[in-house]
């Protein structure tokens, strides 16, 4: 069950080649994380929108923060709420929306008959993966990883990771479908 949580944690996490990170003061992000976020603002892939509104920078500490963040409550055009306000940067913003159009909303539809109108999904946080001691920064640390925990579907059906591997035949196949990508987007 673990790692079942643990692949869609890593599921949005955007350039997972980070090792040997700490939280040590005075350490600068490297330098590819500004040049994506630059780029992918610069391709228009996220716009500041009534879904997405931009943020002040956060720096720190260490490491940790995000140069040009967004506050989000929903994507894909506001149909998919968000169940608390997320704190994302542009690279995992884009790449969850083209997840949940191109994967997710047809594992919907295939498995359930309905589109998913909900999640329920943790954000930015500084803090090292699977919030280890010693572990290398989590991708949640620079704003580039989403945890999902449920989806909430349009026939006010519910799909929590948790439970749903070992739910229905449905809740499990839909589970595996959204669950066998993981997303790496260019640095520039």
């Amino acid at each position: 069950m673990r790692r079942v949580t643990s692949a869609l944690t890593v599921l949005c996490g955007v350039g997972l080649v980070l090792t040997g990170c700490t939280l040590l003061p005075g350490q600068q992000r490297d330098a590819w994380r500004g040049q994506a976020e630059r780029a992918c603002l610069a391709r228009g892939d996220v716009t500041p929108s009534a879904y997405a509104s931009r943020l002040s920078p956060i720096n720190g500490p260490g490491q940790c923060g995000i140069a040009r963040p967004f506050r989000v409550t929903a994507l894909s055009g506001g149909t998919v709420e968000l169940s608390n306000p997320a704190t994302l940067g542009c690279p995992v913003i884009a790449e969850t929306e083209r997840w949940l159009e191109e994967i997710v909303q047809p594992a919907a539809a295939l498995y359930f008959g309905s589109r998913v109108v909900g999640m329920r999904s943790g954000d930015y946080a500084c803090r090292t993966r699977n919030s280890r001691r010693g572990a290398p920064l989590s991708e949640h640390a620079f704003g580039n990883a989403v945890d999902v925990m449920a989806f909430t579907l349009s026939d006010g059906r519910e799909v929590t990771v948790l439970r749903g591997w070992r739910g229905e035949e449905d809740e499990r196949g839909f589970l595996r479908e959204v669950g066998n990508l993981v997303f790496h987007t260019s640095l520039i």
